[in-house]
């Protein structure tokens, strides 16, 4: 099958020009710049007037299957993946069971390779006791192992330091980190429920999970990673402070990395009173400095991985009073046009937009042939309009939970055209009812 995108205007590598595609089978077979002759293809799409990139890469979800597919499921949160114009997700271990081994692992696989309408990968989720499943992973075929050193959804905690120490020193695989120090969340809980018993207001959250805590666990990772020479990404992070820690560490080891989520550059502690629980999540929303830190950090590329930790829960769950309602918000369909908003506010260039969401992704985990428009890459390609308002996704989003967290928000941009590995998935901003991924595999040690 041969496609040919005609006329856009293409955002790759630091550049931005007029160009089209060709597209046959699976891969890029050609770029060719305006101006030059035009092959003949069996699909031709016009992209006048829209710009062409690089599918964008989320390095953490939750698509909540197995276990909790009234939530979402492989299938629903993809759609939804591919409608944003995610071409590949990796997925986290939080389920039920919990993927903490080596089959349990392979089953998700399985389940993908039947349901997912992009790229995939799976994280094996480290225990208190399970290192020689974590030592059996295989780099290729695998995006990391995901370490929660503060609980979340899952209760997945890993608190025994000898272990920690163990898993940095043995496993040679990148480590992803949630960090958050539990016995501080714990205090600050106490002290929460002793002044407002069982009313406690959302804008409490912050202090509940505290900066402290995250600096304190982040420092204990980073000095493990120090220590052992391990590869550590640091995810979703959410204080000014961190943003330093990981500046000074990567001096150190240069395998010292982090990500910064879509939600913290767009929410600050003031939105609480507005939002409550639908801007609940873990690490919690602080500060404004937080946010214009975390915003220049991207911008500087000290942090150039950004995604979505997408997360869905129904309505009924998150309309729950503050202990009750689980912690996270549905993003996944939304990133680029969170990201394209703030590079017209003036914070990102259209360069940074696409590096952090797609070329940064791959560069980092060091997936094969993906995130960058080239000749023999795989055909990854998302095409938006910048010119015609999204005001519908935010109110009927595709997430199988239903809401958003933007209420009355509309995007400048939209999502028209998704191709994974060269399938026309979404056409005109609807699902083709084709599926195109594939398994993502990574050069890990070259």
């Amino acid at each position: 099958m041969s496609t040919l995108i005609n006329n856009g205007t293409i955002i790759n590598e630091g550049l931005s020009y007029k160009g089209s595609l060709l597209l046959v089978d699976e891969r890029i077979k050609r770029i060719i710049p305006a101006g030059d002759s035009l092959p003949d293809a069996e699909i031709i799409i016009d992209a006048e007037g829209m710009y062409i990139v690089p599918g964008i890469i989320d390095d953490q979800v939750h698509f909540r299957e197995p276990g909790n597919t009234h939530k979402g499921t492989i299938e629903s949160e993809s759609a939804a993946a591919v409608l944003g114009g995610v071409t590949s997700y990796m997925d986290m271990p939080n389920n039920n069971p919990a993927t903490t081994t080596v089959e349990l692992l392979e089953a998700k696989n399985d389940l993908a390779s039947r349901d997912s309408y992009a790229n995939w990968s799976f994280y094996m989720g480290a225990t208190n006791s399970n290192i020689d499943q974590l030592k059996q992973i295989n780099p290729s075929r695998t995006c990391g192992i995901k370490v929660f050193m503060g609980s979340s959804t899952g209760n997945m905690l890993v608190d025994n330091p000898a272990m920690l120490d163990t898993i940095f020193k043995e496993c040679r695989i990148l480590i992803a980190t949630h960090c958050e120090d539990e016995p501080i969340i714990q205090e600050n809980l106490r002290i929460a429920r002793e002044k407002y018993h069982d009313n406690i207001p959302f804008s409490e959250h912050p202090y509940i999970r505290s900066r402290e805590a995250c600096i304190k666990s982040t420092k204990k990772a980073v000095e493990l990673a120090v220590r052992h020479n391990s590869r550590l990404h640091i995810l979703h992070i959410s204080t000014e402070e961190e943003i330093e820690i990981i500046k000074e560490a990567s001096l150190r080891n240069p395998g010292i990395t982090g990500e910064i989520c879509v939600h913290y550059m767009l929410f600050d502690k003031s939105d609480y009173d507005e939002y409550g629980s639908l801007m609940k999540c873990n690490p919690a929303i602080k500060d404004e400095r937080d946010k214009k830190a975390i915003i220049q950090a991207v911008k500087d590329g000290i942090i150039k991985v950004v995604a979505t930790d997408h997360a869905p829960h129904t309505i009924e769950e998150k309309s729950g009073d503050y202990l009750k309602a689980p912690s996270g918000l549905p993003l996944i369909q939304h990133s680029f046009q969170i990201m394209w908003d703030l590079h017209k506010a003036g914070h990102f260039s259209e360069y940074d937009v696409v590096d952090r969401l797609s070329h940064s992704p791959a560069a980092n985990f060091k997936i094969v042939e993906r995130g960058y428009i080239r000749e023999g890459y795989y055909a990854d390609i998302m095409i938006f309009d910048p010119n015609i308002e999204d005001k519908n996704t935010t109110q009927n989003p595709a997430y199988k939970c239903g809401w958003s967290p933007f209420r009355d928000r509309s995007f400048s941009s939209s999502i028209i055209h998704t191709f994974v590995n060269g399938k026309h998935i979404v056409e005109n901003g609807k699902l083709t009812g084709e599926k195109g991924g594939k398994r993502l595999e990574f050069n890990y040690g070259k």
